[in-house]
C-alpha cells in the first residue's frame, strides 16, 4: 500500500525515517534547521509534521496546521508539543518512548558509577598533574538500594540492569506496577516517602506535570540519607534545583547527577560549581542506536496509523 501524504521533518533525525516513509509513498520534506517563522508559513501544507527536541509545536502552529493529521516526536516525552490542543483538532500525537529505553537506562548506570567512584574528579585531577589515589575511596553499587520513581519502559529497563549489578530495587509509581517485572527483579514496592528514606540511589523517570513539578523538593530531600545520591534523566523541573543546591552544599545529600534541567541549555547553572555534582547536557537518548530505533518506531507508527491499524 502506498500513501499520498506530505511530511515535514523539522529537526535532525536518523536518515532511516525519511527512507522508510519514502519507500511507502510519502512525500518527505527534510528541513532540520527550519525557523519558527518559516514553520508557521509552511505547516499548513503538510499532512504529517515530525520533530525531535529543537522545534516546539505550539497552539499557534497547530492552528495553522489545517491539513495536519499526525504530529510525531522522535523522542520520549511530548514537552515540546501542545498535545492537548492538537487532540481538539483531531490530530494524532505520537512519540517513540521505546527508542530511548536502553540508552537512558545505561546512562543512569554510568552516572551512578561516576558518583560512586568519583570518576569525573579522578580524571580532572590527574589531568591537572595530581595523583589523588588515597582520596578516592569509592563505594560499590552491589548491595545498595536503588529507588526508581516511575516504572514505565525506562524505569523497568533500569531495574533489570541494576539487578544484574546485584542492587536491590525499590519502586514507586502512581499507576499499577507490572507484577511480572516485580517478580523478575524482586521489587520492593513502596510509597514515595519510604522509597526516599530507604534508598542509597534515587533515579527519576516521570514526565513533567503539575503533579510532578518539584516532586523532589526541600522537604523530601531531608528524608533521604545524607549519603544518598539522586539522578535525574527524565525531565528538568521534577527536582527543585535550588533545594538540591543547598542540600549538596551543606552535606545533607551525598551527591547528584542531572542530565536534564529546569532551564536548558543549563549554561551557568550554579549546581555545576559543586564537587559532589555531575552534569551532562541532556544526552539520555543521544546514542546512534537509540536515534535509529526511534526513527524506525516513528516511521512504523505513522504507517500503521495511515493503514488504520493503530
Amino acid at each position: 500500500m502506498s500513501f499520498n501524504q506530505t511530511v515535514l521533518i523539522c529537526d535532525q533525525v536518523d536518515p532511516a525515517l525519511s527512507s522508510i516513509l519514502q519507500k511507502n509513498g510519502l512525500q518527505v520534506t527534510y528541513e532540520p534547521q527550519i525557523t519558527p517563522d518559516e514553520l508557521a508559513k509552511k505547516i499548513g501544507s503538510y499532512d504529517i509534521v515530525i520533530v525531535r527536541s529543537r522545534t516546539t509545536i505550539t497552539k499557534e502552529l497547530i492552528e495553522r496546521a489545517t491539513k495536519c493529521k499526525i504530529i510525531a516526536r522522535v523522542g520520549v516525552g511530548l514537552d515540546n508539543v501542545d498535545a492537548e490542543f492538537a487532540k481538539t483538532k483531531n490530530i494524532r500525537v505520537i512519540n517513540a518512548v521505546e527508542g530511548a529505553m536502553n540508552a537512558v537506562a545505561e546512562l543512569v548506570i554510568g552516572l551512578m558509577l561516576a558518583l560512586a567512584r568519583e570518576i569525573p574528579r579522578a580524571d580532572r585531577e590527574l589531568r591537572d598533574g595530581k595523583w589523588i589515589k588515597k582520596e578516592l575511596m569509592g563505594t560499590e553499587l552491589a548491595g545498595k538500594y536503588l529507588g526508581i520513581v516511575g516504572l514505565g519502559n525506562i524505569g523497568k529497563r533500569l531495574g533489570r540492569l541494576a539487578r544484574a549489578l546485584n542492587m536491590n530495587i525499590i519502586g514507586y509509581d502512581v499507576i499499577p506496577i507490572d507484577p511480572e517485572f516485580s517478580k523478575e527483579v524482586g521489587l520492593i514496592k513502596a510509597d514515595l516517602d519510604t522509597l526516599l528514606q530507604s534508598s542509597d540511589y534515587v533515579s527519576l523517570h516521570v514526565p513533567l506535570l503539575d503533579s510532578t513539578k518539584n516532586l523532589i523538593n526541600a522537604r523530601r530531600m531531608t528524608q533521604m540519607k545524607k549519603t544518598a545520591k539522586i539522578i535525574n534523566t527524565s525531565r528538568g523541573g521534577t527536582i527543585d534545583e535550588e533545594a538540591l543546591y543547598e542540600a549538596l552544599k551543606s552535606g545533607n545529600l551525598g551527591g547528584a547527577a542531572l542530565d536534564v534541567f529546569e532551564k536548558e541549555p543549563a549554561i551557568g547553572n550554579r549546581l555545576a560549581s559543586l564537587p559532589n555534582f555531575i552534569c551532562t547536557p541532556h544526552i539520555g537518548a543521544q546514542t546512534k542506536e537509540a536515534q535509529s530505533l526511534a526513527a524506525n518506531v516513528i516511521a512504523e507508527k505513522i504507517i500503521q496509523i495511515l493503514r488504520g491499524v493503530l
